[in-house]
C-alpha cells in the first residue's frame, strides 16, 4: 500500500484552501494529508487541513527554522511549501532534506534576487526583459523629484515598498487637494502629493519606496513550474482586465516569464506578473512562491499544485501544456469553514479562553465544486458547466 504524501503549508494566504483541495483531487488518486500552521486561529487553511497547529509568535527567522525542522520531524512532512520566512528556510535546505522533507521553493540565490524590487528590476533588465522606469526614494525631496519627472513625460506616478508582496503599500499620487471626493464611496488608492510629503517630513526616518509610472491593463500573471535543472515544465498566463479574467499562451507574456524562471533558477512554483507600459508588456513583479490564484488553472485542465509536489518528490511530470484554455471568468468570494471557537473557561471572563488545540481531521471533506470565484468549462460538453 502506498503511503499518503504529507504536505505542510505554513502561514499561507486564505485562498490556498483551493491549493489544498487540488492536492486531494490529484489525477493519480494518491492519498494526500495536509498539515497547516498559521498565526491566526480563524484562518480557513487551519480548518481545511487534516492536522493544524497555531504558530508561536515572536520567533526570529533562525528560531522559526528550528520550529519548522521540528514540525517536519514530528509530523512526518514529505513536502514543505514555505511562505513565512521563506528566505531563512531555503538557506537550510540540506537540513530539511536530512529530515526527509523536500522544500517546494527556489534555492536561496533565486529568492534573494526578488526580495528587493530594485535589485530584481536591475537583474531582469540585464537579461533583456523589459522593465518600467523606476526611482528608489527615501526622502520627501527624492519623492517629489521622481513624481515631477514622471509627470513631465505624461505619466501618473505611483509608489510601493521596495520589499513587499500582495500589493501592500501601493498608492497612486494625485495633485488634487484632499476633499470630500476622497471620502465618497470605498477607500481609494489615490493620495494627494502634499499629504505624502508632509508625512515623510514628519517621519522618524527614511522610507524605502519604489516610484514608477502607473502601468496599464491587461495584467498578466504567468504561473511557472520549473525543475531543478532550470527548465520550465509549465507556463500559463492568467489575464486580468477589470473584472474579466481569462487565460493566455501568447508568447509576448510567456517568453519573458520563461526567461526569468530559467535564468534565475526559480525552481518549483513561481509567478511572474506583467502590465503594459505604453504599447509593450513590462515586468511588474516576481513571486518566488505559488500565487494565490494558482488554483484557477484548474479551468484549463491543469492541477499545478499536484504537479509541483510530484516534482519536489523527484517524480518529474515532464513538459505540461493545458489541454484547453478555460473560458473567461470572474472572481467572487464564497464561505469556507473555520475551526470551532473553544468555550471560555468562565462565563464572566471571556478573555480566559485558551488557544485552540491542534486539530486532526480523520476524514477530510473535499468540496466537489469548481474553485470558488470561477466559472467552469467542460471541454467535452463544449459549454459552461
Amino acid at each position: 500500500m502506498v503511503s499518503p504524501v504529507r504536505v505542510w503549508l505554513n502561514r499561507t494566504y486564505a485562498e490556498n484552501v483551493f491549493f489544498m483541495d487540488q492536492l486531494r483531487r490529484n489525477p493519480a488518486d494518491r492519498a494526500v494529508e495536509i498539515h497547516a500552521t498559521h498565526g491566526d486561529p480563524d484562518s480557513p487553511v487551519l480548518a481545511a487541513a487534516d492536522t493544524a497547529d497555531l504558530e508561536p509568535e515572536g520567533l526570529s527567522a533562525a528560531g522559526y527554522v528550528e520550529y519548522a525542522l521540528d514540525q517536519c520531524a514530528r509530523r512526518g512532512i514529505d513536502v514543505f511549501v514555505p511562505r513565512l520566512h521563506q528566505t531563512a528556510i531555503v538557506a537550510h535546505r540540506a537540513e530539511f532534506e536530512a529530515a526527509g522533507t523536500a522544500l517546494l521553493a527556489p534555492p536561496p540565490e533565486a529568492v534573494a534576487v526578488f526580495q528587493d524590487k530594485v535589485i530584481a528590476y536591475e537583474a531582469v533588465r540585464a537579461i533583456g526583459v523589459p522593465v518600467p522606469p523606476w526611482w528608489r526614494v527615501r526622502t520627501a525631496d527624492e519623492l517629489v523629484a521622481a513624481v515631477e519627472e514622471l509627470e513631465a513625460h505624461g505619466h501618473r506616478a505611483c509608489f510601493k515598498p521596495a520589499s513587499g508582496a500582495g500589493g501592500v503599500g501601493f498608492r497612486m499620487v494625485t495633485r488634487d487637494a484632499f476633499s470630500l471626493t476622497q471620502l465618497d464611496g470605498f477607500p481609494s488608492p489615490y493620495v494627494p502629493l502634499p499629504l505624502v510629503v508632509e508625512a515623510l517630513r514628519a517621519a522618524d526616518g527614511p522610507v524605502d519606496w519604489l516610484v514608477m509610472p502607473r502601468l496599464e491593463e491587461p495584467e498578466v500573471s504567468v504561473d511557472c513550474l520549473t525543475g531543478p535543472d532550470n527548465r520550465v515544465r509549465l507556463a500559463v498566463g492568467r489575464t486580468k482586465n477589470g473584472r474579466r479574467r481569462g487565460f493566455t499562451l501568447q508568447d509576448q507574456w510567456l517568453a519573458p516569464a520563461r526567461r526569468i524562471a530559467e535564468a534565475f533558477g526559480l525552481h518549483h512554483l513561481s509567478n511572474v506578473q506583467f502590465r503594459m507600459y505604453g504599447d509593450r508588456p513590462v515586468l511588474m513583479d516576481v513571486n518566488t512562491r505559488p500565487a494565490g490564484g494558482l488554483h484557477q488553472l484548474a479551468l484549463c485542465g491543469i492541477n499545478a499544485p499536484w504537479a509541483a509536489v510530484r516534482l519536489a518528490l523527484g517524480d518529474d511530470p515532464g513538459e505540461m501544456t493545458p489541454p484547453f484554455l478555460g473560458q473567461d471568468y470572474a472572481v467572487v468570494s464564497g464561505p469556507r469553514p473555520l475551526r470551532p471557537v473553544p468555550a471560555p473557561q468562565s462565563r464572566t471572563d471571556l478573555t480566559a479562553a485558551p488557544p485552540p488545540a491542534p486539530v486532526t481531521r480523520r476524514t477530510p471533506t473535499v468540496p466537489t465544486t469548481t474553485p470558488a470565484g470561477t466559472v467552469a468549462h467542460d471541454p467535452a460538453a463544449g459549454a459552461p458547466a
